[in-house]
C-alpha cells in the first residue's frame, strides 16, 4: 500500500494535486481531522485492506493546530507504516494573485491581510516541509506541467530531483525582472544597436549571434556561467529548491543578452536532472 500526505501552501495547488493523484487510481481524502488521521492510516495499512494507492490532504485551519499534525505523523511512522509527504508551494506573489483572482480569504486571515496569512502559514509549515519527500514549487507550472511532475512521481516511480531553470533575457533600461534569483549584466561586451545594419536585428538573427560571439569574452562568460550552474543546481537541489530563475541583461534587451541567454539555453539542454525554458522579456519592444 502506498500511502502520500498531501500539504502545502494554501492556494498553491494541493485540490489539483489530489485531483490527478485520484485520477491514477488513488483512494483520495482531504480535510480529515488531525485526531482521525491515525486511525485513517492505520485502517489502510491493514493486511487485508482493499486499499492500493491512498492519497490523504492535510491542511493549515484555524480550528486545529497544526503541531498535531506533525506529532501525529510521526506517531504514525513510528508503528512502521510508510508514508510520503508531497509538499506544494508557491511565492508570495503568485499566491496574493491567485487569492486575488479567486476572491477568497486566506484561512489564516480571515480578519486581516492575506498577506499576513500567507507569512503565518510559512512559518507554521517550516517543520511538515522540512521532512517532505517531494517539493513542488507551482509559481510558473501550467497544469499540465504539475500533471506530469505528479505522474513522474507517483505513476512512474521517478526520482523527483529534477530543477526548472529558467533563462530570461531583458534590458536593464526596463527594470530587473522581480522573479530574477542571479541576474548577470552583459553590458561589458561590444553592443551591436550602434552598428547601422545589425540596430534592427535582435539576437535571435545569426548575424547578431556572429558579432556577439565574435568577442573572446561572450564565450569565456559563457563557459563560466555554465560551469556556476554546474555547480549550484545539485546545491539547489539538496535544499530543496526545484526553480531558478536565471535573468541576463544588457541595455535594451534585443541583442546581446537575447543571444546569450539563447546560448545557455541550448547548453543547458543538455543537462541531467535540469528542465529548461526561455525567454526574452524585452525583444518584442522599442528599441
Amino acid at each position: 500500500m502506498r500511502l502520500v500526505v498531501v500539504t502545502g501552501m494554501s492556494g498553491s495547488g494541493k485540490v489539483s494535486a489530489l485531483k490527478m493523484l485520484e485520477d491514477v487510481g488513488y483512494y483520495c481524502v482531504d480535510n480529515l481531522p488531525v485526531l482521525l488521521i491515525e486511525t485513517f492510516a492505520d485502517l489502510v495499512s491493514e493486511k487485508n485492506s482493499e486499499f492500493t494507492k491512498v492519497a490523504l490532504g492535510v491542511d493549515v485551519r484555524v480550528d486545529q493546530p497544526f503541531e498535531e499534525v506533525v506529532r501525529i505523523l510521526d506517531k504514525v511512522r513510528s508503528k512502521n507504516i510508510t508514508f510520503e509527504i508531497l509538499f506544494l508551494e508557491a511565492d508570495k506573489a503568485t499566491l496574493l494573485k491567485r487569492y486575488k483572482e479567486s476572491r477568497r480569504m486566506h484561512p489564516l486571515s480571515s480578519e486581516g491581510r492575506v498577506e499576513d496569512g500567507i507569512l503565518k502559514e510559512r512559518k507554521i509549515l517550516e517543520d511538515i516541509r522540512s521532512k517532505s519527500d517531494y517539493i513542488i514549487d507551482t509559481s510558473k507550472l501550467l497544469t499540465r506541467e504539475l500533471k506530469e511532475k505528479i505522474d513522474a512521481i507517483f505513476v512512474e516511480d521517478k526520482k523527483h530531483n529534477d530543477l526548472f531553470v529558467d533563462i530570461v533575457s531583458f534590458g536593464f533600461k526596463r527594470g530587473i525582472p522581480q522573479d530574477a534569483d542571479l541576474v548577470f549584466d552583459v553590458r561589458f561586451l561590444p553592443n551591436p544597436f550602434y552598428i547601422e545594419e545589425l540596430k534592427p536585428l535582435t539576437g535571435l538573427d545569426e548575424k547578431i549571434q556572429d558579432y556577439v560571439l565574435g568577442f573572446p569574452e561572450a564565450v569565456e562568460f559563457l563557459n563560466m556561467l555554465e560551469s556556476m550552474l554546474d555547480f549550484l543546481v545539485p546545491n539547489y537541489l539538496k535544499e530543496g529548491k526545484h526553480q531558478l530563475v536565471v535573468a541576463i541583461g544588457c541595455t535594451g534587451g534585443h541583442h546581446r543578452s537575447v543571444t546569450l541567454a539563447g546560448k545557455l539555453y541550448e547548453r543547458m539542454l543538455s543537462k541531467n536532472n535540469v528542465r529548461v525554458r526561455l525567454s526574452h522579456r524585452d525583444i518584442k519592444l522599442g528599441v
